[in-house]
């Protein structure tokens, strides 16, 4: 199906999740770090396998180093490349300028499909544009719900970052929160703005921004450590991944503050704080799953002819709250680093 045909059809269809039927039927797969400028094939393993044309695909994040969030993004596209006989690569970069270099080396390669994040959509707008030229489909994913369309991506599959930031806020009512500052570890990261913007819409207490460099945690650290010092009023740390969440608990510490941390997105060790207490609560939005259909939904479109939402509508994968009341569910599947 071509993009014009696309575009007559996009205002049929309802929010769907055509992709999501096939990830019930998930395996394990092997673990790979991505990190910046990393590269590599997918390794997942699956039950079973399509037995269709092999295809190349190429996923493009704005993964920092050592931000544990996106290997377990990495591992449902390799699990869905597995189980689609799809040729993996993966690429990334903190640095929009290198992203959108990732991409235009995947249409020189002449792939059959590009996933990508939009942290910072105006700096991929014309490589994308030409991947659009080389009739290659482009589906986003986690970053850029707002510019998905406007940039004539296929389909996007993440969480809306503004209704998962008022959905924090209410939480802190909830919780008795009355002082706040919410953690930007990437600054110009606009789904991170969005995060804090939205907290801030709905949380009834004082909330402050802070910025800190999400690569250098050792800065991070000391950072927060200092917010904390200096105001002793501040009853929460609101983070917006789960390493700077461990991090602001050992802040706490080291400040002698009574703050609590709460924080976005999960890992293995997040789910272990929870339980003890020292996180009170996590914004799940389901890496896995992220990475999973973004990869399914570029072999559906080439053998099918299907898109999620009809082009017109996200396919959402969040938010939902992690706390004492279900982390046990959810940690074991933390523990193989799936959620």
């Amino acid at each position: 199906m071509d993009r014009s045909s696309r575009s007559r059809s996009r205002g049929l269809a309802q929010v769907v999740a055509v992709a999501a039927a096939t990830a019930l039927t998930l395996a394990g797969c092997s673990s790979s770090s991505g990190g910046k400028k990393a590269e590599g094939g997918g390794t997942g393993t699956s039950a079973g396998k399509a037995d269709t044309p092999r295809m190349k695909v190429a996923l493009v994040t704005h993964q920092g180093p050592g931000d544990t969030f996106w290997d377990i993004v990495r591992k449902g596209a390799e699990a869905a490349a597995a189980k689609d006989n799809i040729e993996l690569s993966y690429s990334a970069d903190p640095s929009a300028g290198n992203q959108a270099n990732f991409v235009q080396n995947a249409i020189d390669r002449k792939v059959d499909g590009i996933a990508v994040t939009l942290a910072k959509p105006g700096a991929m707008k014309d490589v994308i544009a030409k991947a659009d030229a080389a009739k290659i489909p482009v589906v986003g994913l986690n970053s850029g719900l707002a510019d998905w369309k406007k940039l004539g991506l296929l389909q996007f599959f993440g969480q809306d970052e503004s209704v998962a930031g008022e959905a924090l806020g209410k939480k802190l009512d909830e919780v008795g929160a009355k002082n706040a500052v919410c953690v930007i570890h990437e600054q110009g990261n606009v789904g991170l703005t969005q995060r804090c913007d939205g907290v801030k819409k709905t949380f009834s207490g004082k909330l402050q921004t802070l910025y800190v460099t999400g690569t250098d945690m050792p800065s991070v650290k000391s950072t927060i450590t200092a917010k904390l010092k200096q105001n002793k009023s501040l009853d929460y740390v609101v983070t917006l991944g789960a390493p700077f969440a461990m991090t602001a608990v050992q802040s706490v510490a080291d400040a002698g503050s009574k703050a609590k941390v709460a924080t976005f997105d999960l890992n293995k060790d997040l789910t272990g704080a929870i339980k003890k207490g020292t996180i009170q609560f996590a914004v799940d939005q389901q890496p896995y799953l992220q990475g999973y259909l973004a990869v399914d939904s570029l072999w559906l479109y080439k053998n099918n002819g299907n898109y999620s939402g009809g082009g017109e509508q996200p396919v959402l994968t969040g938010p939902a709250f992690v706390d004492k009341s279900n982390v046990d569910r959810v940690a074991a599947f933390a523990a193989k680093g799936t959620r």
